[in-house]
């Protein structure tokens, strides 16, 4: 649907949905992704940070898979066609909402928020943290691929990204009405970041200190990480042996190590083979927490178990 369509759209009974007005440095539709494909080649995908996309759906009544916006660095402005309910969560950022006759107000964050019909919503560049999530009451209905609403930015599965002019429609409200209007939830860290791992199923690959070296000291995340895999500058670490590993199946948080020694942190959109070896892997509970990571914070590993 284009942005002509739009006009007039509420006298003409179309259904609600989102206008993207300005997408920000990158913006997509997520939900908690496509399982149950590796075997197909077939990549998870989904929010990086599915606690926050949780959170987002939880506080609207949504079910918990409901495609919400993942929004990288701010920069999103959306116009409500019809009235909607809203939130965000994720990294915190500055949130103006413009009514149709001019006023201006903040929205807060993690905070149920109403966007009545023409209303526009702006997000700014959060202090802290990387990826926030826009949720709408009934989700984002975009057509399902693969049983997902996700993009896959590596595959390409998925809805195309928002552009200027895109109308992304609302989905029903629940039946369930919203129980709550805010969640007083700890904000992303803004120092070095602490994440277990686990010894990967490849760590005979590299020097008996490698796994050490790992933990050592802090890796700083460079500009070229995306939500494939977070790059990482730091101390090299060794391999004990020559030769090419056969490919084989990858998960998210595995730490691969190419020729450089330098680790790439898998995250939501990684391949799901790979044929460097994987030293370590981020512990489950800790991905999250890494997908908010920014370009020039540091982040330190800990083996899972290892006294604090």
């Amino acid at each position: 649907m284009n942005r002509a369509a739009v006009s007039g759209a509420a006298a003409s009974g179309l259904r609600r949905a989102l206008e993207v007005l300005a997408p920000g440095p990158l913006t997509t539709v997520q939900d908690l992704g496509r399982r149950r494909h590796s075997h197909l080649g077939v990549g998870r995908s989904g929010a990086a940070d599915r606690g926050a996309l949780r959170l987002a759906n939880r506080l609207l009544a949504n079910p918990e898979n409901a495609a919400c916006l993942e929004v990288t660095l701010g920069g999103l402005k959306v116009r409500a066609v019809g009235d909607l309910l809203v939130t965000l969560t994720g990294a915190p950022c500055p949130a103006t909402v413009t009514l149709p006759d001019g006023r201006t107000r903040g929205a807060g964050h993690a905070s149920v928020e109403r966007l009545p019909d023409g209303a526009t919503l702006r997000l700014g560049v959060p202090p802290r943290g990387l990826r926030t999530y826009l949720a709408v009451r009934g989700g984002i209905d975009v057509p399902e691929v693969l049983g997902s609403r996700s993009t896959d930015l590596l595959s390409g599965l998925g809805p195309e990204r928002p552009a200027p002019g895109s109308v992304l429609p609302v989905g029903p409200a629940p039946a369930r009405f919203p129980v709550a209007d805010f969640a007083p939830v700890p904000e992303p860290e803004a120092g070095v970041l602490v994440l277990d791992v686990i010894p990967g199923p490849r760590h005979d690959w590299f020097t008996p200190g490698a796994l050490a070296a790992l933990c050592a000291e802090p890796y700083e995340v460079t500009p070229h990480s995306d939500r494939v895999g977070m790059r990482l500058r730091g101390p090299r670490l060794e391999r004990a042996r020559d030769g090419e590993l056969p490919s084989e199946g990858m998960v998210p948080g595995a730490l691969q190590v190419p020729p450089s020694g330098q680790p790439t942190l898998f995250l939501a959109d990684h391949p799901v083979t790979g044929g460097y070896p994987v030293i370590a892997v981020v512990r489950d509970h800790h991905v999250d927490r890494a997908a908010q990571a920014r370009p020039g914070q540091h982040v330190r590993f800990r083996v899972a178990g290892a006294a604090r």
